[in-house]
């Protein structure tokens, strides 16, 4: 296992409360090395923090990993499936409420 993978994944299973759900996919191309990141929905408040706070850190402490194997390493979380219709929902439920405002 290379070195990035291996250290984003110490450190994301720690994160979460699903470890098992955790899948790094590694490429490499001319632009440098691109981890993608899926994790259980559940747990994306998690690994992305405050204001993608946790996200940036993550990414800042890849960038190191990548500099010591000369290699630019750069991060791409997916976005869990069904989060757009979770985020679908809330917005008809604000809609509804604003049409029940109308009196």
């Amino acid at each position: 296992m290379e070195r990035d993978v291996e250290f984003l994944e110490n450190v994301v299973k720690a994160l979460v409360d699903n470890p098992q759900d955790v899948k790094i996919h590694r490429t490499v191309d001319e632009m440098g090395v691109l981890l993608t990141l899926d994790v259980n929905m559940a747990d994306m408040g998690k690994v992305i923090g405050k204001q993608g706070n946790t996200a940036k850190a993550i990414r800042v402490l890849l960038r190191v990993v990548g500099m010591k194997n000369n290699a630019r390493v750069n991060l791409k979380i997916n976005e869990p499936e069904g989060a757009n219709q979770r985020n679908g929902s809330q917005m008809k439920d604000f809609d509804q409420a604003i049409e029940d405002l109308k009196i």
